[in-house]
């Protein structure tokens, strides 16, 4: 009877796996903060694509981590770059799973920030140049969603019209509209090698105590022309979610972030917690929430509960 009254249902199609791909030859190695999560290169990554389609997961979303890193981020436009040859080969033969491609540069500079600098400060409207020329090498390569996660000021305006002006009007964006200057961020960084060298992302990302300029950011990423809207970090913002999913009329996307995974992970294997039950009941609280999509880390392991269940 409690299934036959459920209101809020999680379902296989609602999530989104990150994927970590490096340069090079026969590399699979567990990222060492994120239990289960591994860094692959191209060669190898049929092993993990092929548990995801065993799995019925239908999307992934792909970080890059490159060997060479400049000033300007330059690998993250480069057509022959690990994020492109990664999409162009998920495409060709796996043709019926949906590319996500993260649009950023701080896996990418040598300075670990979302732009480029100068004298210490960010250069909005110049990164706005390399972050659109990064997103049509990502379309051109076979993504079928465009995520970028800067938090540049007019980032959708300035993608969308690269897109479309390169003919790719038919690719999505999916905004990481709201994305707060969060402490649960340390384990990603750890996987994609993106920790800042000097200062912080505070002057680009939101202050944790804000709602009002949540609001206000998701606004104007609609307004410019986003296709999804999405919140990050999920578990510690589920009120903002609410409000997202109350006030625009897009599909929302939640970002289950790598802290919120492995504290489950290290406390699950402490016997700490119950990992199965509490996994499902935060990814509920998720979709309770508002989200209509889920990018976690957990997408594996949630797969294998829902097929239990």
């Amino acid at each position: 009877m409690r299934s036959l009254v459920r209101e809020t249902v999680l379902h296989k199609e609602d999530l989104i796996y990150p994927l970590f791909i490096v340069e090079g030859e026969g590399v699979k190695k567990e990222v060492g903060s994120m239990p289960g999560v591994f860094h692959y290169s191209l060669d190898r990554l049929d092993e993990e694509l092929n548990e995801i389609v065993s799995l019925g997961i239908k999307s992934i979303i792909v970080f890059g981590v490159p060997q060479h890193k400049d000033e300007r981020g330059s690998s993250a436009y480069d057509e022959s770059g690990v994020v492109q040859s990664t999409i162009a080969y998920v495409k060709e033969h796996y043709p019926e799973m949906t590319v996500i491609a993260d649009t950023c540069l701080c896996q990418y500079t040598d300075h670990g920030h979302c732009g480029v600098i100068h004298d210490g400060d960010v250069l909005n409207d110049e990164s706005l140049e390399l972050l659109t020329q990064t997103a049509i090498s990502q379309a051109k390569a076979g993504a079928d969603i465009i995520a970028p996660s800067n938090m540049m000021d007019g980032f959708v305006s300035a993608i969308r019209g690269g897109l479309d002006e390169a003919g790719y009007t038919d690719v999505p964006i999916m905004s990481y509209a709201v994305k707060y200057a969060s402490s649960f961020y340390g384990p990603f960084r750890d996987a994609a090698h993106s920790s800042p060298q000097f200062g912080d992302r505070k002057t680009y990302q939101m202050d944790p105590a804000n709602r009002l300029e949540a609001i206000r950011e998701a606004q104007s990423d609609y307004e410019e022309g986003a296709d999804f809207l999405m919140v990050k970090p999920a578990l510690a913002y589920l009120d903002i979610m609410r409000e997202m999913k109350d006030r625009f009329p897009l599909p929302l996307v939640a970002y289950n972030v790598s802290g919120e995974y492995s504290m489950i992970k290290a406390a699950a294997m402490n016997g700490w917690v119950d990992e199965k039950s509490i996994v499902m009941e935060k990814l509920t609280s998720m979709k309770r929430a508002g989200a209509d999509l889920i990018i976690t880390y957990f997408a594996k392991d949630a797969a294998r509960y829902l097929d239990e269940k």
